[in-house]
C-alpha cells in the first residue's frame, strides 16, 4: 500500500511540475519549408513585398518577390504578413541570473577587479524562463555578457532555444568587457553631500591603473618563457583581433580617452557600449571605425542640459553621421525588459528614423558589432533560418503579434511559463 502511494505522489509531482517545465527545444528541421506572401523585412534597409522564402538545413536558400522563384517542400502562406530576422539583444544577463533575491541564481559577476579569463558562457542558463519570454516578441539571438570590475570577464552569442550553453551557442567568446571610469561622480545624497553631478578627482589614477594591467598582459604575452598568468593571457584576444574589446562608457572625454587608449595599443576591434554623449563627437567615432552600443533607449536624460528626447533621437544623430549603431537593453531589470528591445528600436523610428533603419539598430547592425553577420542578422541566402513571422508591424507593441518562429530552421514552439498561466486564468474567469 505504502508502494502504490508513493508511485501516486510521484505521478503527481510530475504531472504539477510538467505545467511549468521549459519548452523542450526543437527538432532539427526535417523538410524544405517556403514562406510565400509575406512583407519581407530584409534588415539591410530592404524591404520585398509579396515574397517567397525558402530554407533547407536550417540555412536560407532562396529569397525573392513570389513567382520569380518556385516553391519547394511545405509551403506556408503568409499573404498579408511580414517576415523579419530574429532580433539580437546584445549585452544582456539573460540566463546568468533567474531570480534577482535569489543568490544561488545570481551569476552574472565575480570577485576582483580584472577577470578577462572569467567565461559568461559557462553560467548560462539555457533553461530559464526568462529567456523562454523573449521568444513571443522575435528576440531570437543575444550576448551573453559579465558584470562586476573594471574588465567582467568575456562575452558569448547564443541562440535562444537549446538544450545546454554547449548547444546554445553562435559564438563563444566574442569579445571583453571593459568598464572605463568615469568622468565625473555624484554627491552622497545620504551623507549630505550635493547629489549633483561633480568631477571624478580619481579619474587619472584610475585610468593608469588600467593602462598598467594592458601593459602588463602584453609584456606576459611576448615573453619569450611567460608565467602563468590567466588573466593576462585572456587579453591575447584584443590584441591579435580575434576578440573584440567592448568598453562600456558614457561621457565624451571618456570616449575621447577611450579612442586615445585603443590607438596607443594598437587594439584592432574596440566598439562603445553606453556611449550617452557620443553624438557629440559622432564624426571622430566614424573616423575610428568604431561602432556603438547605445543606452537603453527607454530612459530618463543623465544631464540637466540634455535634450528631454535625447534617449530617443540619439540613434538617428549618430546613424546620420554613418556610425554603426545597434540597440541595447543593460539596465534596471534589464532580463525581463529584453523582449522589449523591438519597440525601443520602434521609438527611435517614431522620433525621426526610417522604419527599415530602425530595425537594423536590433537586426543587421547587431549583428556586424557582434560579428556574426555571416550567419545571422539579415534575410539573406546562405544566413541561419533564423526569422519569424509576424502579423503586422513587429516594431510596433499592439500590432506584433507573431505566429511562427524558426530558429536555424527548427520550428519554436511560442509556449511560456507566461503564456500558460494567461490560459490557464483566462480559463478561470472567462467562464464566469
Amino acid at each position: 500500500m505504502k508502494k502504490i502511494s508513493y508511485i501516486i505522489l510521484l505521478l503527481t509531482f510530475s504531472i504539477g511540475n510538467s505545467s511549468i517545465a521549459q519548452q523542450t527545444p526543437a527538432k532539427k528541421q526535417s523538410e524544405t519549408i517556403s514562406i510565400s506572401g509575406a512583407i519581407a523585412h530584409i534588415g539591410t534597409g530592404e524591404i520585398i513585398e509579396n515574397s517567397i522564402l525558402i530554407f533547407k538545413n536550417g540555412k536560407i536558400t532562396a529569397i525573392g518577390v513570389q513567382g520569380s522563384i518556385p516553391a519547394e517542400g511545405k509551403t506556408i502562406d503568409a499573404s498579408g504578413k511580414h517576415i523579419y530576422p530574429g532580433f539580437i539583444a546584445p549585452n544582456t544577463t539573460l540566463g546568468l541570473v533567474e531570480i534577482g533575491a535569489v543568490r544561488a541564481t545570481d551569476d552574472d559577476s565575480e570577485l576582483g577587479n580584472y577577470n578577462p579569463h572569467i567565461r559568461s558562457i559557462i553560467a548560462y542558463n539555457a533553461e530559464s524562463k526568462i529567456v523562454e519570454s523573449m521568444r513571443p516578441n522575435g528576440v531570437l539571438m543575444a550576448q551573453i555578457t559579465p558584470r562586476g570590475g573594471i574588465i567582467s570577464g568575456t562575452s558569448s552569442i547564443v541562440q535562444l532555444d537549446a538544450w545546454n550553453w554547449e548547444d546554445a551557442a553562435l559564438k563563444t567568446d566574442d569579445g571583453i568587457h571593459m568598464n572605463w571610469p568615469n568622468t565625473v561622480t555624484r554627491g552622497r545624497w545620504w551623507l549630505g553631500e550635493d547629489p549633483g553631478f561633480k568631477p571624478n578627482k580619481k579619474y587619472d589614477e584610475q585610468v593608469t591603473q588600467i593602462e598598467d594591467f594592458i601593459n602588463q598582459a602584453k609584456a606576459t604575452i611576448q615573453s619569450s618563457s611567460p608565467t602563468k598568468n590567466l588573466p593576462h593571457f585572456a587579453m591575447k584576444g584584443i590584441f591579435d583581433g580575434s576578440k573584440t574589446l567592448f568598453v562600456h562608457v558614457a561621457h565624451e572625454k571618456a570616449i575621447l580617452d577611450v579612442m586615445s587608449f585603443a590607438k596607443k595599443h594598437a587594439l584592432k576591434k574596440i566598439v562603445l557600449v553606453g556611449a550617452d554623449q557620443a553624438y557629440k563627437i559622432a564624426n571622430q567615432i566614424k573616423q575610428n571605425n568604431i561602432g556603438v552600443l547605445l543606452t537603453r533607449t527607454h530612459s530618463e536624460p543623465n544631464f540637466e542640459d540634455d535634450d528631454y528626447d535625447l534617449p530617443y533621437k540619439n540613434a538617428k544623430l549618430l546613424m546620420d553621421a554613418g556610425v554603426l549603431v545597434a540597440l541595447q537593453n543593460s539596465g534596471q531589470m534589464e532580463r525581463a525588459n529584453a523582449r522589449n528591445l523591438p519597440f525601443q528600436a520602434g521609438t527611435v523610428a517614431a522620433h525621426g528614423l526610417d522604419k527599415e533603419k530602425a530595425l537594423q539598430l536590433i537586426t543587421g547592425n547587431s549583428a556586424k558589432i557582434l560579428g556574426i553577420d555571416s550567419i545571422a542578422g539579415t534575410l539573406e541566402v546562405g544566413k541561419d533560418a533564423t526569422l519569424f513571422i509576424s502579423l503586422g508591424d513587429a516594431l510596433d507593441m499592439r500590432t506584433n503579434q507573431i505566429e511562427k518562429v524558426f530558429i536555424q530552421g527548427r520550428d519554436i514552439s511560442l509556449e511560456s511559463h507566461q503564456t500558460k498561466l494567461w490560459k490557464r486564468y483566462s480559463s478561470k474567469y472567462g467562464s464566469k
